[in-house]
């Protein structure tokens, strides 16, 4: 991704390094991006830590970017990188997760819907509880646009997340959350372009035993035009959890699904027995030999991912 960077001047870059880096992704946010700058500078100056804030304009079409620049000298910590087209939510998250100097970084929105004033509070969750590595806004109503798209959507998404990864998961795709850097590095080539990053980071968290805690947040309606497509990003979404169990964990969605098929076929060879006077119709041998043929599989791809993991 072709991307030109701006400091916040020399006073930024001769500055230690931080200890938190707030990654803001911004398209076409030109009526609110300031306002939101302001939010988060005031949060972070309050607190006792040290931070930057790295502004990833996506290449946005209005003059987001232009206006960035202009206020650069009113916000020093700020830091700016312009893609030089269009890669996603994800690719900004991923670019400025690699390109951060913060021990923790932070992930958030620029569209006025997430709390970030309360972002030292994200970050003093870790600092405080050295256990865990991931911190995760969870949104306690939807006020996001096409909602009677999004709530069913959401839950039957977060619901099939819990089923396959067997852990309670509040809010799996919230784009308010905390972690550490060094632990977040192995998965960054995981995260696809568009909005289901986040729910990328958080399976890739918890598919490797890395402890995620929630802090229930609000959630406002958002300001501008919302880049969400109901049936497009929800269809992403679930083949990105498929996608991710089984990257980590074939097992746990292969197996079941074998299971059932084989144990449908032996049911259906018992009735056959009695009903075709010891005949075995075509259809129940090949109930059989697919659910057979899914468990090698499964076991293929376990065998797979535990040689990826000792390399």
């Amino acid at each position: 991704m072709n991307r030109q960077r701006s400091s916040g001047g020399p006073v930024a870059e001769a500055a230690a390094a931080p200890y938190v880096t707030i990654v803001l992704p911004c398209y076409n946010e030109q009526d609110h991006i300031v306002h939101e700058l302001e939010r988060i500078t005031a949060a972070m100056d309050a607190s006792d830590y040290s931070y930057e804030v790295l502004v990833i304009d996506d290449k946005s079409t209005d003059d987001s970017v232009v206006l960035l620049r202009s206020v650069m000298c009113r916000f020093p910590r700020m830091r700016l990188i312009s893609f030089r087209r269009n890669g996603g939510s994800g690719t900004a998250r991923r670019i400025g997760t690699q390109d951060a100097r913060g021990t923790i970084v932070v992930w958030t929105d620029a569209d006025m819907t997430y709390p970030n004033e309360r972002i030292p509070e994200f970050v003093h969750h870790l600092v405080a509880n050295p256990e865990v590595d991931q911190v995760v806004g969870a949104r306690t109503t939807e006020q996001g646009t096409h909602k009677w798209a999004r709530v069913p959507a959401k839950w039957f998404i977060r619901m099939l997340a819990q089923r396959l990864t067997g852990m309670k998961i509040p809010d799996l795709n919230s784009g308010l959350r905390a972690f550490r850097r060094d632990v977040s590095l192995p998965y960054l080539r995981l995260l696809p372009p568009g909005f289901s990053c986040v729910t990328t980071i958080t399976m890739a968290f918890l598919a490797n035993q890395h402890p995620v805690d929630y802090i229930p947040i609000g959630y406002a309606k958002r300001s501008g035009t919302s880049k969400f497509h109901p049936f497009r990003d929800a269809r992403r979404y679930i083949l990105q959890v498929l996608r991710m169990v089984m990257y980590f964990d074939p097992i746990r969605v292969l197996m079941p699904i074998a299971l059932w098929i084989m144990g449908l076929g032996f049911v259906k060879l018992v009735v056959d027995l009695v009903r075709y006077n010891l005949r075995v119709t075509t259809s129940t041998l090949l109930a059989i030999l697919v659910g057979f043929q899914i468990v090698v599989l499964a076991l293929i791809g376990d065998l797979i991912v535990r040689s990826r993991s000792e390399n």
